[in-house]
């Protein structure tokens, strides 16, 4: 009905007014079919990184029936439950042979994907690393440890997507140097980990691998964007981790899944080989360091981390090991704390955890001195700043051949949206939400100041 009342009132113009009708229906079929045909492209490589997954996963599942056929009488169960200092005891003294420790870890970890869907790929090199390992004269301080990275550490022959469909065809020439660090001193790498589209949000999930949910409640999130690895390690899945961290993608996974994380301090670690998703950001530094069950794992993590490997292979690490004496003393410390800062509020959980925390140091012999951090409203807007300085146009750019996650849809908007509008919107926003009107302030990106012909400036 409608295309025959368009006929008609067209057959009522002259012909140029047919000729104008008829070229604006073909270019507004060839806009639509191209976004038609780009968006069927993007999926079509999405589904073909999904197989891939999948072929990886019964790649495992095979190797792992073989290794029971030729191990029926392995216990994994005590195996899983051991902690990683004792594991790698036994791995030393030749209790535990690393083929046993390994299988029994992808074991848990297929059965952890299925359920909560943290894993981006299971390595299928790992009967050449424990080749490769029973090779080595000396045995590394992490001999026969199973180790899992978060998504986007580099790994041989694999990508680094960030969750981003445009770096699934980017396959890495060679192993970052965590990875060769990691197996310089003894680990097994064995799968990578799930992570955020772009890597900036706390629900782990994109629309390549999925959501990761958490183990503690299939209904909530496992927290990012080390999602991945957090939810991996406290399912049992796996005793040490990868992660990485820019402004708590560490921390939150670790707190979310209720495990302990370490941060360290920036450029202590190498990043070689990491895909950063904002490409020349460097005002917020980002780290790698480790996830694990208990901090005793942490610990002797770092403390193989720290070797003349790393040095080696990034001369920009300062060459210092991990100080044991300093770490070992038992003399008091004088530790700040502060409950709130007057600007985010700690619910009562977390309040509660923070007061134990202090009742347990002073207990210890240590000396807590309360304050109050100056300004952090001033700090959030100059990391939003920071984050996002040129107002969002490069995060903007990553997301133009992709499928937006729902849970980036309000951050991609924000990227997209003009800066004039965004300045309206937060003035705008300003009497009745002052912090969001704040946020989208500081998103704006900077003013350009350029100079006029009279060598004034012109904003």
């Amino acid at each position: 009905m409608m295309q025959e009342k368009v006929l008609e009132f067209l057959e009522q113009r002259p012909p140029e007014w047919r000729l104008v009708a008829s070229a604006g229906c073909v270019l507004a079929a060839s806009f639509f079919g191209l976004r038609w045909r780009k968006r069927r492209q993007i999926q079509k490589r999405m589904e073909e990184e999904r197989k891939r997954r999948a072929e990886s996963e019964r790649h495992m599942r095979r190797e792992l029936r073989d290794f029971h056929k030729q191990n029926p009488a392995v216990d994994s169960k005590k195996i899983l439950e051991l902690p990683l200092l004792e594991l790698i005891e036994k791995l030393k003294d030749d209790s535990l042979t690393p083929e046993t420790v390994l299988y029994s870890y992808v074991e848990k970890a297929l059965e952890v994907n299925d359920d909560l869907n943290c894993v981006t790929v299971f390595l299928t090199d790992c009967k050449e690393q424990l080749k490769n390992l029973r090779a080595e004269r000396v045995r590394g301080p992490l001999y026969g440890v199973p180790v899992t990275i978060k998504e986007h550490v580099g790994y041989q022959g694999h990508p680094s997507t960030c969750g981003l469909v445009q770096y699934l065809d980017v396959l890495d020439k060679e192993d970052s140097v965590m990875v060769s660090v990691l197996k310089k001193q003894g680990a097994i790498v064995f799968a990578k980990t799930n992570v955020p589209q772009t890597l900036l949000c706390y629900e782990t999930s994109n629309p390549i691998y999925g959501l990761t949910v958490n183990p503690h409640n299939r209904a909530k999130g496992a927290g990012g964007s080390s999602g991945g690895e957090g939810a991996l390690i406290v399912a049992g899945g796996s005793i040490l981790g990868i992660g990485t961290d820019l402004g708590g993608s560490i921390r939150l996974p670790s707190s979310f899944c209720g495990i302990p994380g370490f941060k360290p301090t920036p450029e202590r670690m190498s990043l070689g080989g990491v895909r950063s998703c904002i490409d020349g950001m460097t005002a917020v530094p980002l780290c790698i360091g480790p996830m694990a069950r208990d901090v005793d794992s942490l610990v002797l993590s770092m403390k193989a981390f720290w070797c003349d490997k790393m040095f080696h292979l990034d001369p920009s690490i300062p060459p210092i090991c991990f100080n044991e004496e300093t770490f070992s003393s038992i003399s008091s410390l004088r530790i700040g704390y502060y409950e709130e800062d007057g600007y985010f509020q700690p619910n009562p959980g977390m309040r509660r955890v923070l007061l134990e925390a202090k009742q347990l140091l002073e207990a210890a012999g240590h000396q807590l001195v309360p304050f109050r951090p100056p300004r952090v409203n001033t700090i959030y807007e100059m990391f939003i700043k920071a984050m996002v300085g040129d107002g969002g146009r490069t995060l903007a750019d990553k997301f133009n051949n992709n499928v937006v996650d729902p849970n980036l849809a309000d951050s991609y908007l924000m990227y997209t949206m003009p800066r004039v509008l965004k300045r309206l919107l937060g003035f705008l926003l300003r009497p009745i939400f002052p912090r969001i009107s704040s946020h989208i302030y500081s998103a704006c990106g900077p003013r350009i100041i350029g100079m006029n012909s009279s060598g004034n400036g012109g904003d």
